[in-house]
């Protein structure tokens, strides 16, 4: 009996200390967004996590977009053919990537670079009292750090997201024609007559969410890193690790939100 209320006590505690993290979390969101309409704006910190978060990921989701692409074509070609509908591999491809590997996977790769840089970033900088003398300066932490990063992820994701569908689509189009004897005219335009509109808007709408994601929880856990570098290093691994279990969360809501209207 003391064992059952012990167990039962310990599932308690970690509901309990969940639920504590999504309220943190929450306002610590709610924070950021209200940064938005309170000068200054911190221009010269926006273009720049911009150009890390945006530009300096695109060769990571660029060749991650290719070769799934190239992976998938493979996949369904194989399963296809079984029911002689080898003819769908460049709908699928097409419609698969738009809406769902092309946002997801192009978020986690985000989230393994950036989520883990801003965190460390920002938990060295607590560790070493940066954050502090900003204070001091009267510059809020929240505006300076959080805002321009949160905001840069937000609007450089679905754009990584439409050029990684791209590429992905070429992958599975340079596979299609070069390995499985595609026609290269028939399978542009199956790929063409069979992607529509809100395909390519849906993955978007997932990526600027998941950039939103990604930087939030970077700058959450590097702002509550601990002290140390053992603090700062679980302040990274804790913001990739809720970041990707955030992203593949947010992607079944996003989905089903989608799939119901």
């Amino acid at each position: 009996m003391t064992f059952i209320l012990g167990f039962l006590a310990s599932i308690g505690r970690t509901v309990l200390a969940g639920l504590a993290s999504m309220g943190r979390i929450t306002l610590f969101a709610s924070d950021t967004l209200s940064q938005l309409a309170r000068p200054p704006f911190y221009w010269r910190e926006f273009l720049h996590a911009l150009v890390q978060i945006g530009w300096l990921s695109l060769p990571v989701v660029g060749m991650t977009a290719l070769f799934t692409g190239g992976a998938l074509a493979l996949q369904i070609y194989a399963g296809g053919a079984r029911f002689n509908a080898e003819t769908v591999v460049p709908s699928i491809v097409a419609i698969g990537l738009t809406r769902e590997l092309g946002p997801v996977l192009g978020g986690l790769m985000v989230a393994a670079r950036v989520a883990s840089s801003i965190a460390a970033e920002i938990g060295t900088m607590k560790v070493t009292e940066q954050i502090d003398a900003l204070t001091t300066l009267s510059t809020n932490p929240m505006k300076y750090l959080t805002l321009p990063r949160v905001l840069a992820a937000t609007l450089a994701v679905p754009v990584l997201v439409g050029v990684g569908d791209a590429i992905g689509i070429m992958g599975g189009f340079l596979v299609g024609v070069g390995r499985l004897d595609f026609s290269a005219a028939t399978y542009l335009h199956n790929t063409i007559d069979f992607l529509e509109t809100w395909d390519v808007v849906s993955g978007l709408i997932k990526g600027a969410a998941f950039g939103f994601i990604v930087a939030l929880m970077g700058c959450y856990y590097g702002m509550n890193s601990g002290r140390g570098a053992q603090g700062v290093g679980r302040a990274t691994k804790s913001a990739v690790v809720a970041a990707s279990v955030l992203i593949l969360a947010a992607n079944y809501l996003l989905t089903e939100v989608f799939f119901s209207a």
